[in-house]
Formats: structure tokens, sequence, C-alpha cells
């Protein structure tokens, strides 16, 4: 199973290829067609706070956004396990709320997650999660 980090979701919906690498493709290819690709409700919150800043923008209006982001994946729970996870996650290694939520997702799914942000492919590291860097 693979999570997607928000960032990589937003790429994958807006068909962003330059950003996503080649073996990424691949990976997300095949996760889809074995319906293994899961979003956090987290990116849910993360994209509708970066269009409301303006941030970024869609060329649809933000439902239509997100009801095709959710076409080609699942959406994965958010539990208390993984609020109680990302709480245990020291700020000084991932100051980033919804990374920790993110990747304590990733952990308690025991999934690996998509991701090209630099602080969790380091915090992934040190044995942390299972990442995979999404712009290779």
């Amino acid at each position: 199973m693979f999570l997607l980090d928000t960032h990589v979701w937003i790429w994958t919906v807006e068909g962003d290829e330059r950003r996503i690498g080649a073996n990424t493709r691949r990976v997300l290819a095949r996760a889809e067609a074995a319906d293994l690709l899961r979003v956090s409700p987290v990116s849910f919150f993360e994209v509708t706070t970066l269009h409301v800043s303006g941030r970024v923008h869609f060329n649809r209006s933000l439902d239509q956004w997100m009801r095709d982001g959710v076409a080609h994946v699942r959406v994965a729970e958010l539990s208390t396990d993984i609020a109680v996870d990302a709480g245990h996650i020291p700020r000084s290694a991932l100051g980033d709320p919804m990374d920790r939520l993110l990747v304590a997702s990733a952990r308690q799914l025991d999934a690996t997650l998509l991701t090209a942000d630099r602080a969790i492919l380091a915090y992934a590291r040190g044995g942390h999660v299972r990442v995979h860097d999404a712009s290779r």
C-alpha cells in the first residue's frame, strides 16, 4: 500500500509529470491498478488551505478537483492511533504537524509514503517510516 503525500497527490491529479520521477510514475500505475493508493484526510485539509490562501490554483472548482482527486485512490482513515503516534514524533524531526500526521498514517497503515519532502525523507533514513522518493 502507498500513501500519497499531499504534494504528490496534487501533482498526480494535475498530471504534473515533470515533478514525478519515472520510477514513481511506474509505482503509481502499478499501485493504482492493484487498488493500493491511499490519500489521508489531512491532505484534503492541506489542499483546501493551499487553494483558499491562493498558493495553488486549479483549472476547475475545488469541489470538482476533490472529486477528481479521489477517482483513483481510496481515502485512508484518520484514527486516534494515528493522532497519538503523530504526537510522539519529535517536532525537532518534523516541524510541520501535517507531516507528522502523514508519517504516522503511513506507519499505522503499514504503507510506504510517496513524498519528495526532504525533511520526511531525512526522517525516514533513521528507519522511522518507509518512503519512496517521488522525485525519482
